[in-house]
């Protein structure tokens, strides 16, 4: 299997950040474990929030289930392209308000917060996974029936390393690219 080479860091990381990368290329014969999945949501669970709200919620779609195939339909269809072969589709979600009726204003966030310690918990386990903001909210909320104080803000498709091979040829070349970064002094503002 080809896979792009990491784009080398120009100072020293933390070897899981430099080696995480979002493959599209899925084994579609290869599960994610239940213990595997836990400990995913665990390390997500453990993310810092804003007052300690925690207002991230997960649905958990496992390939050939009902929920995944819900999942799945609500994708774009340049995703739906290779995210069928990932073994999980997982909606990445928050609340809106507080229990006592407060409006969470970071909570996006901190969802986001949430989902990065999810990704490098699982490139320690060996997975690999792949964010995606194209799918249709609003389809998937109601296909979900998920309560109208959650925001579904990400689908992200988990599973094992593929063949690059198996995707369109287009999408094999997008596979094989080396992977690039800003510079940091590009990110800077001042």
């Amino acid at each position: 299997m080809s896979h792009a080479s990491a784009d080398p860091a120009a100072l020293p990381l933390e070897p899981l950040l430099g080696h995480r990368r979002s493959p599209r290329a899925f084994d579609p014969t290869a599960d994610v474990t239940s213990q595997e999945l836990a400990t995913l949501l665990e390390a997500a669970r453990w993310a810092p929030s804003s007052s300690n709200s925690q207002p991230w919620r997960f649905v958990v779609g496992r390939r050939d289930s009902d929920t995944h195939k819900l999942i799945f339909t609500s994708l774009a269809e340049g995703n739906q392209r290779w995210a069928g072969r990932a073994a999980v589709l997982l909606v990445g979600a928050h609340l809106t308000h507080s229990d006592t009726g407060q409006e969470l204003r970071h909570a996006a966030y901190d969802l986001g917060q949430s989902v990065a310690h999810l990704t490098v918990q699982a490139t320690a386990l060996g997975l690999y996974l792949h964010q995606m903001a194209g799918f249709d909210a609003a389809a998937l909320h109601r296909e979900l029936a998920l309560p109208e104080q959650v925001v579904a803000k990400v689908v992200v498709a988990i599973g094992r390393l593929g063949d690059p091979a198996t995707l369109p040829e287009d999408l094999q070349q997008r596979e094989s690219a080396p992977r690039e970064r800003h510079r940091a002094a590009t990110l800077l503002l001042r």
